[in-house]
């Protein structure tokens, strides 16, 4: 099964919606215009239902095989929402709406899983039904949990499900997946030192809680470093540190951290949250300050399950020819959710040489969409094959 005729055929139609949404990106949940679009298409196509409102903004549709003896339900998904960026891109498509973008390639996403699912209405050759997820506010807004959580899996029996990312820097078009864990647990910290603040000239009367806020940057690196295993990965960065005041002569009264530490672990995850929380109530204790730590837990470890891993991959080397070994991410990924509610994989199909994922010149790569379009269908077909 190489890339499907009908995509090629479908290309210039699919790329015009991937353009359309392009243009008009929205944030988090607030994809009212693209899940009304998306309604709108599914409708046109003939899907069997089409409900919106799953999970807030969320849309799901349903497409019935020609036949149904197997009883076996499979989901497909896609996030549709953008990213607070302002566009550099130049496209005569560019967003027009001030401080969004697709940066993300969901634009690209969600035009894809449109091709596929109007393919699967027109064809209907398999046996079983596929059901169609279109998801908000994967960027930070755990969309996919609130469509977990909202009941889909179980409204719609789904057995299995399976999600897609574009890839920059490999050739468009082709794939690559790894089994169990792939995209890393990105939790978030805010810890506020609270030390003395005064003059500059007398530092001596201050508890200085930039020198304080400092010496806790420097050890929140030993938790790599010195408490985890060597062999787990853990990605501990410090991103913001923010000083009550921004005079030259004035020793602060407090200075706020913020972060995020990436795991692969559950266990080395739950082991680094207990050793931040203690070097940053500690550490600032040894100066006379004191700190207060605020922990924001993030989406969990995305892990691909071993079966359905496999299955995909051989649905990928007959659309591509190969499928490569994907390499770990410590970005985090919402499909997460969907995969510890149901079995399934997540792969990356190759955008191409282009500009990084959350680059304000980063834009989807259309040549990708055939094979992303065919991936999609070929999982419906090969899993449930027609009776």
């Amino acid at each position: 099964m190489p890339v499907k005729n009908r995509f090629a055929e479908l290309l210039p139609e699919i790329t015009e919606w991937r353009r359309d949404i392009h243009r008009h990106p929205e944030i988090l949940f607030d994809t009212h215009r693209t899940s009304a679009l998306v309604k709108e298409k599914l409708e046109a196509f003939g899907c069997d239902e089409v409900v919106e409102g799953i999970g807030r903004t969320g849309v799901v549709a349903v497409i019935k095989g020609k036949t149904n003896t197997s009883g076996k339900t499979i989901g497909l998904r896609a996030d549709m929402d953008a990213l607070p960026i302002m566009e550099q891109t130049g496209l005569d498509y560019a967003s027009e709406t001030p401080g969004a973008m697709h940066a993300c390639g969901h634009d690209g996403h969600t035009a894809m899983l449109l091709g596929a699912a109007k393919y699967l209405a027109e064809t209907r050759n398999f046996d079983g039904t596929c059901v169609v997820i279109f998801q908000p506010a994967e960027e930070g807004g755990a969309g996919g949990r609130e469509m977990c959580d909202a009941g889909m899996m179980d409204r719609w029996k789904i057995d299995e499900v399976y999600g897609m990312h574009n890839w920059p820097g490999v050739p468009a078009g082709t794939f690559a997946i790894r089994p169990g864990a792939f995209f890393a647990a990105t939790d978030q910290f805010e810890i506020t030192v609270e030390g003395k603040g005064g003059h500059a000239a007398k530092p001596h009367e201050t508890v200085d809680s930039t020198v304080v806020a400092s010496h806790l940057v420097l050890a929140l690196q030993t938790i790599a470093s010195r408490n985890v295993d060597p062999t787990q990965q853990v990605v501990v960065s410090v991103t913001s540190f923010e000083t009550s005041s921004t005079a030259f002569n004035v020793i602060p009264q407090r200075v706020t951290l913020r972060g995020t530490i990436r795991t692969l672990d559950e266990g080395v995850r739950k082991q680094a949250e207990e050793r931040l929380k203690h070097i940053a109530a500690t550490t600032p204790e040894v100066f006379g300050a004191k700190a207060d730590v605020h922990w924001i837990e993030g989406y969990p470890v995305m892990a691909n399950t071993d079966t359905e891993t496999t299955f995909a991959a051989d649905v990928a080397r007959s659309v591509a020819g190969d499928c490569a070994d994907a390499p770990l991410v410590m970005g985090g990924e919402d499909f997460a959710y969907m995969l510890q509610e149901r079995p399934g994989a997540y792969i990356l199909v190759g955008n191409g040489d282009t500009a990084p994922v959350h680059h304000p010149e980063y834009n989807f790569n259309d040549e990708a969409i055939p094979a992303g379009c065919s991936w999609y269908a070929g999982i419906v077909e090969s899993r449930m094959p027609a009776a």
